[in-house]
């Protein structure tokens, strides 16, 4: 039997080479740099299972028909959205998931981060203090308490997104398919409509799934009303943001920047046309990563091989 792992960027599934449950019967090859293209069909074109890390690596037909050998299919986490279902279950291959969490507390802290960093400056006055020019012309530096906060999506996400903005003194407003004042009056804010809240928010936050009513939400019409000043954060899903929209609104300064954490095509290529613009700020899809995850998905992925390998029932299975 051949295992092969895709997109190990943090190279946590090295440990899985080391469990003799599963080498004594199979091999395992562990890609740790994305493939595409020839590339990857050359990888997984012999492989009997596929592990896929979170979403990297879409799992679509024309893919999976160039597997021949395939009987089953893991990814990381418990969402993924990439995957062709319908394919794999017409072939009676079976799909297994992971444990994920805890992750939602670290892309709130992250969304912070991305808004502070670059709200206050933090970059450019740690080079003008280092450089011992101690103040510039940017040192008067904005405050975010009294600006409003728009949060689109108040989950287990945003709700918390919220509550740091009014520990922050913010105007804190929501806005969601299905959002009513009951719902947010539980957090403490104020339920919008969405041109409402993009056009009066000085930082816009993205914490929806994307699905009807919700993929692509941010294409021109949308950003186009937004403040000449605001903020666009997406720490959520790219998806949520046409991004070639957003890249022309960015060109005319509506918004004034966007802060974001996951790209469309990741690792991403910084030739892109979004990545030659100056009102970008960028971290490398770092939200859900942090130890405890890892450990999740790694231990779940153990888990899952070893039942499969010795005809136990699956675990996680996808039904």
């Amino acid at each position: 039997m051949k295992i092969v792992v895709l997109d190990d960027y943090e190279k946590s599934m090295i440990f899985l080479k080391e469990n003799k449950t599963i080498t004594s019967k199979a091999s395992i090859e562990i890609y740790h740099d994305r493939l595409i293209g020839s590339a990857l069909v050359d990888a997984i074109a012999d492989a009997n299972v596929v592990v896929l890390m979170r979403d990297r690596t879409p799992f679509k037909a024309a893919l999976i028909n160039q597997i021949p050998n395939l009987q089953y299919v893991i990814f990381t986490g418990n969402r993924n959205m990439t995957i062709d279902y319908d394919v794999l279950a017409a072939k009676n291959i079976p799909v297994s998931f992971t444990e994920f969490g805890p992750s939602k507390e670290t892309t709130v802290e992250l969304t912070w981060a991305l808004i502070l960093s670059a709200y206050k400056r933090i970059g450019e006055q740690n080079t003008v203090a280092m450089s011992g020019k101690w103040r510039n012309e940017h040192s008067v530096l904005p405050a975010l308490h009294g600006e409003r906060l728009g949060v689109l999506g108040l989950g287990s996400i945003g709700s918390k997104v919220a509550k740091v903005g009014l520990a922050f003194g913010m105007d804190v407003v929501t806005w969601s398919p299905n959002m009513t004042q009951e719902r947010a009056d539980v957090h403490g804010v104020k339920a919008v409509s969405l041109d409402e809240l993009l056009q009066t928010s000085k930082i816009v936050t993205l914490h929806l799934v994307p699905g009807e009513g919700t993929k692509y939400l941010m294409n021109a019409e949308k950003l186009s009303l937004m403040r000449p000043d605001s903020f666009l954060v997406n720490t959520s899903r790219s998806t949520l943001i046409v991004t070639g929209d957003l890249i022309q609104a960015l060109k005319l300064g509506r918004p004034s920047m966007a802060l974001l954490d996951v790209f469309d095509d990741e690792p991403i290529n910084v030739k892109d046309e979004l990545f030659q613009l100056e009102n970008i700020f960028i971290t490398p899809h770092l939200g859900f990563v942090h130890q405890p995850i890892f450990k999740n998905l790694t231990m779940g992925t153990q888990m899952a091989l070893e039942a499969w390998l010795k005809g136990e029932p699956l675990v996680n299975q996808v039904k």
